[in-house]
């Protein structure tokens, strides 16, 4: 807070996605854990995926490990089912969210539940804090009638799968990184406003039409497929420029959490804070510890 006003987060740079592919093959974008943005603390790594070609993803995530981190999954388009080895199971739809805790370790696969069509969604790497990372492994699923929908202003509407806007609070609450995720449909001229802790790291990813961050002179225009990594600040404030693929609105997700300020050691599919935690990681897995 500025002398009692809240103070609007500017953009600190401009990140663009970069084409790679995964799992089988899946082919998709990757905007945070790449060159351009290694990582963002807590956040260790955004894909978005978004294809109209089964070729591009009927391969799927056969069987992988995980350990020392939290992978969250959130489907617009097509059907994905996770299979893991603690018996968990289920099949995201359009709309519904997997907030999967990996803790000291488990082993899963992710496989489209459809051979043609549309699959789109992004997938969310949170790390956990060193006193978590060897925790029970923990899996939620929130289909889509269980996100709620809040409309702080004309124009705007927020799906809020964690943190809260307008009093609506979302399903999702993890206390060490205390995250913010939500799916904004703002219309052009609309005004999306909303607190937002001052020095928790936060992002924009644009993935239709047109937005702008900031207020007044300091408004930096974002565009499809391009992630603001946003400076510090007690309020965002998201304009809608252009409209979206259904005319009318532009579509982003905005996530903010807590950094942890601890030192990360990772490598492929596990995330630990020494190189020597690393290791073990990879013994256990290979031992079948996981």
């Amino acid at each position: 807070m500025v002398n009692g006003e809240a103070q609007a987060r500017t953009v600190r740079r401009i990140v663009r996605g970069m084409p790679t592919s995964d799992g089988a093959g899946v082919k998709l974008r990757r905007v945070i854990g790449q060159p351009q943005l290694p990582d963002l603390d807590p956040f260790l790594m955004l894909d978005e995926f978004g294809t109209d070609k089964a070729e591009d993803y009927i391969a799927g995530f056969p069987d992988h490990p995980h350990r020392g981190f939290e992978t969250v999954t959130y489907m617009l388009d097509g059907r994905m089912r996770h299979r893991d080895n603690h018996g968990n199971e289920g099949v995201l739809v359009p709309g519904s969210v997997q907030w999967m805790t990996a803790g000291r370790g488990l082993v899963h696969s992710e496989m489209p539940e459809q051979e043609q069509g549309r699959m789109r969604g992004f997938q969310l790497w949170l790390n956990l804090p060193a006193r978590e990372k060897m925790t029970a492994p923990k899996y939620q699923e929130f289909g889509p009638e269980r996100i709620p929908t809040a409309a702080p202003a004309r124009g705007v509407t927020a799906k809020v799968i964690a943190g809260k806007v307008a009093g609506i609070v979302g399903p999702i609450q993890q206390p060490a990184t205390d995250p913010t995720y939500l799916d904004l449909a703002i219309e052009p001229g609309a005004i999306f406003r909303e607190p937002l802790t001052t020095d928790y790291a936060g992002f924009l990813y644009v993935y239709e039409g047109t937005m702008s961050v900031g207020a007044g002179a300091d408004a930096i225009t974002v565009r499809t497929h391009e992630l603001a990594v946003l400076e510090e600040g007690s309020e965002v404030q998201v304009a809608g420029v252009t409209a979206g693929a259904d005319g009318q609105a532009a579509r982003a997700i905005l996530v903010a959490g807590r950094p942890l300020k601890e030192p990360v050691a990772k490598y492929g599919p596990f995330v630990m804070n020494t190189r020597d935690e690393l290791q073990q990681a990879f013994i256990d897995f290979q031992n079948g510890k996981f």
